[in-house]
């Protein structure tokens, strides 16, 4: 009784991890992307250097898609959407740079990027949480669509309760 009445508060708190990782990665992201958008031009050239073609829009739409997908993250606002430019992002970067130095398995599970990537698509699969803004979307959409019972459905729904309730006794009878 014990072990199942704590299982059943560890999932009632399944909100907690979404949330805890939303506002790490998030954070971590849009303070990224915000220096990258202030440093465009250092950050073009690396783009450059690493032979990743039209660097100046590169550079750009990576340094934006982290800024803008880090604060969206945070706020949980269309979290699953948010996490597919945010997880091709981590993959350009695995396949154009950080690849170039790994000679094994040892130096692929010590890079950043993915895990970044893999956070993501938790998120993807998982949603924002509870407490977040796709949370306060879900809840006042199903409060909006939630049908309401008309007087009519009810009493025939009564009625037919009580018919399968006289069948019931008179079954009782043979």
């Amino acid at each position: 009784m014990f072990a199942t009445e704590s299982f059943d508060r560890l999932s009632a708190a399944g909100w907690i991890p979404a949330l805890l990782m939303r506002l790490f990665i998030g954070y971590f992201f849009m303070e990224t992307g915000w220096a990258k958008i202030h440093n465009l031009d250092a950050f073009t050239t690396r783009f450059a250097q690493w032979g990743i073609p039209h660097p100046a829009f590169n550079a750009a739409l990576s340094a934006y898609t982290e800024f803008l997908g880090g604060a969206l993250t945070i706020l949980g606002l269309g979290m699953r959407f948010v996490s597919i430019p945010m997880i091709i992002n981590m993959i350009v970067a695995i396949l154009t740079v950080k690849l170039k130095n790994v000679s094994g398995l040892d130096d692929f599970a010590e890079l950043d990027e993915p895990l970044y990537a893999l956070s993501f698509v938790w998120l993807f699969f998982s949603g924002a949480g509870w407490l977040s803004v796709d949370g306060l979307f879900k809840r006042t959409l199903k409060s909006w669509i939630r049908p309401k019972k008309s007087q009519a459905t009810v009493e025939a729904l009564s009625m037919t309760c009580a018919e399968a309730r006289d069948d019931a006794n008179g079954l009782r009878d043979f």
